[in-house]
């Protein structure tokens, strides 16, 4: 879903700092998988091609540019865009940014040329600068160590190069130079410094990654409904091929063909949100409690855990944020609070294992198995429908999407969720899935 590039000079720590930001992606939060790769690619025809003309110095600037490009745009469109649709993290050491760097500045065609010659490629959705004196670099590069493992000699010609590329990508990337269009898309950190510990530069990494990720970034390259319809889809797939043996606590296979269980959807809304609000209202008198609720279940985090935990049967907290995925990423402290709250709440029972430690089994309740697959159905319109129910407080739930209908500025909200139940069911045993915005409205008010 996110591209993360690594860049800085040469010997500056890239290949470290991928490898820590891999492991800070991987264990934090709820991608299906984090890939690592880089550019060129040393094992990749097009990526040889490129190397061997640094090296062997025999092509103008702009030819070596072409080269560097034609292995990023393959890489782009037939190794990582297919990763990012899938709702993974790739972490590309050096990306468009080198290129900016070494062939339109220090190589001097220009940044203008260098963006247009790579125009086609993907857009990292965050760049992380790590810098590096050049005089420490150069001591890495040559050492046995370093040579070593990655034969970088071609790249090196003498400490005033690498001094050259520093100040380029110092010129770049802290916005002294204009960032040439597109690639001003995306989001730049640094620099990150590189001449301390390995535990200073994770320290640093973390606060980048965290700090980037909890602020809920649109992905630049990739739509995240589409995203999130993959990761449904796959685990309704996987579903459908298991088999349910109900008398040892699994579901029945019928209860997710038929999960309107007979109701009209926004009477299953309707009959949770009062539930909801029943017991906030029961626990009102302790106030302090009382702030720590979540008060609305539409919210991204009661509909994610809800919707969630519908997707599956009996599962960990590992097991639910991974099944979340990047879109309905929920942190592991949240989805626990949440969790607990709903136990309390008596929408999910959990019980351990009698074998082993391990932590505790949730399981959505019968009678709140609806809700949880109506909040999947329902979530590119969740906001709109609360939004709606703010404004109008004495106008029936099921009036809400006919008039957000009518309002004609939530047409994508009503598609993503007609392709949504596509994938889910129309939750009625012999019911058409919606096709168009009239007959969604007609299934959302039970016609």
């Amino acid at each position: 879903m996110y591209l993360f590039s690594i860049e800085g000079g040469d010997g500056s720590g890239k290949g470290l700092a991928a490898e820590i930001v891999s492991e800070i992606l991987q264990s934090e939060f709820c991608f299906t998988s984090v890939e690592t790769t880089a550019e060129p690619r040393r094992n990749h025809a097009l990526g040889r091609l490129a190397i061997d003309s640094v090296r062997k110095q025999t092509l103008s600037p702009e030819e070596e540019a072409g080269l560097f490009a034609a292995d990023r745009l393959d890489h782009s469109h037939g190794w990582i865009l297919p990763r990012l649709n899938e709702g993974k993290a790739v972490v590309c050491g050096r990306n468009i940014h080198s290129s900016l760097v070494y062939q339109g500045i220090v190589g001097g065609i220009g940044l203008e040329k260098a963006a247009q010659i790579n125009s086609a490629a993907l857009i990292p959705d965050l760049c992380i600068w790590v810098d590096c004196d050049p005089k420490i670099a150069l001591e890495r590069i040559r050492s046995g160590t370093l040579r070593g493992i990655s034969n970088k000699e071609e790249y090196f010609e003498t400490s005033n190069f690498q001094i050259r590329i520093r100040e380029g990508y110092r010129r770049l990337l802290s916005g002294e130079l204009e960032m040439p269009v597109p690639f001003d898309m995306g989001a730049v950190v640094g620099p990150v410094s590189n001449e301390g510990s390995q535990n200073q530069l994770r320290t640093q990494l973390k606060e980048v990654i965290r700090g980037f990720l909890h602020s809920r970034p649109h992905p630049i390259n990739v739509q995240t409904e589409q995203v999130d319809q993959f990761r449904i889809r796959n685990i309704v797939s996987e579903s459908k091929n298991q088999s349910r043996l109900s008398d040892i606590g699994l579901e029945n296979a019928k209860r997710k063909t038929e999960w309107l269980d007979g109701k009209k959807p926004w009477k299953i809304l309707k009959e949770a949100q009062d539930s909801h609000l029943n017991y906030i209202s029961s626990v009102s008198e302790d106030s302090n409690h009382n702030q720590n609720l979540p008060k609305n279940i539409l919210n991204h985090s009661m509909s994610s855990v809800c919707g969630t935990l519908a997707l599956l049967n009996s599962v960990e907290i590992p097991e639910m944020r991974s099944a979340m995925g990047p879109v309905r990423c929920v942190s592991e402290r949240h989805t626990q609070r949440i969790v607990k709250f709903l136990k309390e709440m008596g929408w999910i029972t959990q019980r351990k294992n009698l074998i082993g430690r391990e932590s505790p089994k949730s399981q959505l309740r019968s009678e709140i198995f609806s809700f949880g697959y109506l909040s999947l159905a329902i979530w590119p319109l969740r906001r709109a429908i609360s939004q709606w129910q703010s404004r109008n407080p004495d106008t029936h739930l099921r009036f809400s999407l006919g008039q957000l209908a009518k309002s004609d500025i939530h047409e994508k909200a009503f598609f993503d969720t007609i392709s949504r139940l596509s994938i889910l069911g129309s939750g009625k045993e012999s019911g058409r899935n919606p096709e168009t915005i009239d007959t969604l409205v007609d299934w959302w008010s039970g016609k």
